[in-house]
């Protein structure tokens, strides 16, 4: 019988993609774990890999198509020995059939948000009965874990019966067997949002303004993204700031000096250190020292997180992302600085994977390059902090009662103040400011 495939959530808030691209045609042969397809999402361009084997019969969706929603069927895969035609034809219902569904690279990808209720499935064969092992996705068992249901109870549309996203959300709709409860940081984490403040109409906003005046510029998925995750934000946390000024000329000497020492490798250095490398690296290494600082919060418990995972800020075109270095705390600078310039170039070009840029403990939003002295940033879920880093730049500073020249930046911490009060922040920023005025320290 022919096989649908749809349109994979991507990661667990996508709501629709675009089908940017087929690497298969009609006709064409496929195995399980072969890419077809590259699809569009609000911050990347993900490959998607076939789980069934089949013929493709149909391809539904032409390449370039925006907006397919999740589930939507996308082709048509017809079984060895099934007419192509016969399969097209009977194939494309509304929902996929018993193993339709594709499992994109990245469906196990840590998320921010549990993924919206999408249409589910029709239930094939249960799953695994009880005591037998359950064959589900990593994201189907996350999301059946973070929901409190046992997966033993869960009907699989997948292959062979195996649980898939759209089985879980069908049965936490539908009100599926509960295991036992679950943790308490998952508990909160699974909670849903509050509902958003809704601003002005259009209309509303455009009377203003003379018709013929203006142009409209319909919002993107990545600019819709951006507004309704710093809307949260400002609605659902407490933002508290603290700013120091750090002096630079110690650090600005030691990354010559380091620079100057880079061997070369291929014909090419191998690493050249910036200013903010060695910004990442000392916020992980203060986090690693006040780790109390190092949190996230949930309604019933405080996340206290075993490493540094830092975010940066890159500006990409029609809004930003940001990657995260993984264990910064524990990473040289060349290899901060090295694992940062891949992880801007895949960013300005779409290409990262979800992993690559969901989560992390805190972020840096450097706009100092820009010769912006001070900002204060947004908090960006679930981070309980973010870094603004402002433009080194020579100030008079006193030494000792006499007035000297020195390169000084302003840096402020914005705060998640339900986890991080002003004392704590105070002792996270200063543990920063003594690795930056003695950069030596993060050497050893």
């Amino acid at each position: 019988m022919p096989i649908n495939i749809t349109m994979p959530a991507l990661s667990p808030t996508m709501e629709e993609g675009n089908l940017a691209k087929w690497l298969v045609k009609e006709g064409d042969k496929v195995k399980s774990g072969d890419v077809i397809a590259e699809i569009e999402t609000d911050k990347a361009t993900m490959e998607v890999e076939a789980v069934d084997e089949g013929i493709v019969a149909k391809l539904v969706v032409p390449a370039g198509t925006e907006a397919v929603k999740v589930n939507a069927v996308i082709a048509i895969l017809a079984a060895d020995g099934e007419d192509l035609a016969a399969a097209a034809a009977g194939g494309g219902a509304a929902a996929p059939k018993a193993g339709a569904a594709p499992a994109p690279k990245t469906e196990a990808a840590p998320a921010a948000a549990p993924a919206p209720v999408a249409a589910a499935a029709a239930p094939a064969a249960p799953a695994a009965s009880t005591g037998e092992r359950v064959f589900a996705s990593p994201l189907a068992r996350r999301l059946a874990k973070e929901a409190g249901l046992d997966l033993k109870a869960v009907s699989g549309s997948g292959p062979k019966g195996r649980v898939v996203k759209s089985d879980v959300e069908k049965a936490v709709s539908t009100g599926g067997a509960k295991a036992a409860p679950a943790p308490a940081a998952a508990a909160s984490s699974a909670a849903p949002a509050p509902a958003l403040a809704k601003g002005p109409s259009d209309e509303a906003v455009l009377k203003n303004f003379a018709e013929g005046s203006y142009d409209l510029v319909p919002h993107d998925g990545m600019r819709k993204t951006i507004a309704k995750r710093l809307q949260e934000s400002k609605q659902t946390i407490p933002h508290f700031y603290v700013s120091v000024d750090c002096e630079l000329d110690a650090l600005i000497a030691l990354r010559a000096q380091l620079n100057a020492a880079a061997p070369e490798k291929d014909g090419k250095l191998a690493y050249k250190l910036s200013v903010n490398d060695m910004v990442i690296k000392a916020l992980a290494l203060a986090l690693r020292d006040v780790p109390d600082a190092n949190v996230s919060w949930t309604d019933s418990a405080m996340v206290k997180h075993k490493h540094a995972d830092v975010g940066v800020a890159v500006s990409i075109p029609g809004g930003l992302i940001t990657p995260i270095i993984r264990k910064a705390e524990t990473k040289s600078l060349s290899t901060i600085s090295n694992e940062m310039k891949d992880l801007g170039k895949r960013a300005k070009d779409r290409k990262l994977k979800p992993e690559e840029y969901q989560g992390g403990t805190t972020a840096v939003s450097n706009m100092g390059m820009m010769g912006v002295k001070s900002f204060s940033a947004v908090v960006n879920p679930p981070h309980a902090t973010i870094l603004a880093v402002g433009a080194g730049e020579e100030r008079v500073v006193v030494k000792n009662g006499e007035m000297k020249i020195a390169n000084v930046m302003t840096v402020t911490l914005s705060t998640d103040h339900r986890c991080v009060d002003g004392a704590l922040g105070a002792e996270l920023l200063g543990a920063f400011k003594r690795y930056i005025e003695n950069p030596m320290g993060m050497l050893v």
